[in-house]
């Protein structure tokens, strides 16, 4: 009996064991509800059908992207849905994607470029450790202030919120001459609330969500940088899985970063709308404004090459963006 008793022990402690290497805990700052989130639930059914459980933190409820990525490092948390500036705290090569200011003239660009880019990614990335299943935009990032901006010198007079733990970024934009006040993605309303920032560049989603354009009324229509990102997860738990579960849920996740990428880009629109009806006021740029804008990012480029963007990738862009153009 003792011995049934142990034997029934054991096999329940293996049965729990495989079932813990099944489950994923993925972080994310996306509001709860968003079509994003509704996206990353679907793939989850279809994951479960794989045999892997997925439970989505939204709302930066397990912290920032830096502490997103921190925990995945422990294994609190097995995934991420992470912007390019969480991506950055695995590798920096990511960084060619968004931190090169007005370098993008279009999101056909942005794909021509990233798919380029994305087996080389992929590989930095798992060498590091993580394995990515989509990689995607949420469109551009506009510019969001409390007073109405539309050149570079009035805008060097406001406090720009910069992402606390991404500090070359935060060395560049103090060089340009910003005025930079770090600080997470959680605590941009109420800085603004307070007066602490009066500037914060981003996509009008989470302008919207956020309640940012309420206490920042104003917007430079500016297509500053794409807000890039990937779905991510460690390779001690994608490599834990077998074959036929990886394949299955890496196809789910294709056509869910598919349908994120579209969808985001499609809310982009929407959002301003809805926030011109609430009262944001939408400022344009002439073609002067936007030279000078260009000329101010362009004089930055040997301070971005190498600081905030690894050379090699900087220089690939820049020969994949010509390329493009032809």
């Amino acid at each position: 009996m003792k011995k049934k008793l142990l034997m029934a022990v054991a096999i329940s402690g293996l049965a729990f064991g495989g079932d813990q290497a099944q489950r994923i805990k993925l972080a994310t700052l996306l509001p709860r509800g968003s079509s994003a989130h509704q996206a990353l639930l679907a793939m989850g059914e279809k994951w479960r059908q794989a045999g892997v459980t997925l439970t989505v933190y939204t709302d930066g409820t397990m912290g920032g992207e830096a502490e997103a990525v921190r925990r995945m490092r422990v294994d609190q948390l097995q995934a991420g849905l992470l912007s390019v500036a969480g991506l950055a705290e695995i590798d920096r090569s990511v960084t060619a994607l968004q931190y090169m200011p007005m370098m993008f003239r279009s999101l056909d660009e942005l794909d021509y470029v990233r798919e380029r880019l994305r087996p080389m990614l992929d590989k930095r990335l798992q060498e590091k450790g993580f394995a990515a299943m989509f990689w995607g935009d949420a469109g551009w990032v506009r510019v969001f202030t409390t007073k109405p901006v539309t050149r570079p010198d009035e805008m060097k007079k406001l406090k720009m919120f910069c992402l606390s733990s991404d500090i070359p970024q935060i060395d560049l934009m103090k060089a340009i001459g910003f005025q930079c006040v770090p600080l997470e993605y959680t605590d941009i309303l109420s800085g603004l609330e307070t007066g602490m920032i009066e500037t914060v560049p981003s996509i009008p989603f989470y302008a919207l969500a956020g309640q940012f354009y309420r206490p920042a009324p104003h917007m430079l229509e500016m297509n500053y940088v794409p807000l890039g990102g990937a779905l991510v997860l460690t390779r001690k738990a994608w490599d834990s899985l077998p074959s036929a579960t990886q394949e299955a849920m890496r196809r789910a996740a294709e056509e869910t970063g598919e349908k994120i990428r579209a969808q985001s880009r499609k809310e982009m629109e929407e959002s301003v709308a809805a926030m011109k009806q609430r009262g944001l006021k939408v400022h344009q740029m002439t073609p002067d404004v936007e030279a000078q804008w260009r000329a101010l990012f362009e004089a930055a480029h040997p301070q971005i090459r190498g600081k905030l963007v690894p050379p090699e990738m900087f220089d690939e862009v820049q020969r994949l963006l010509k390329e493009c153009r032809k």
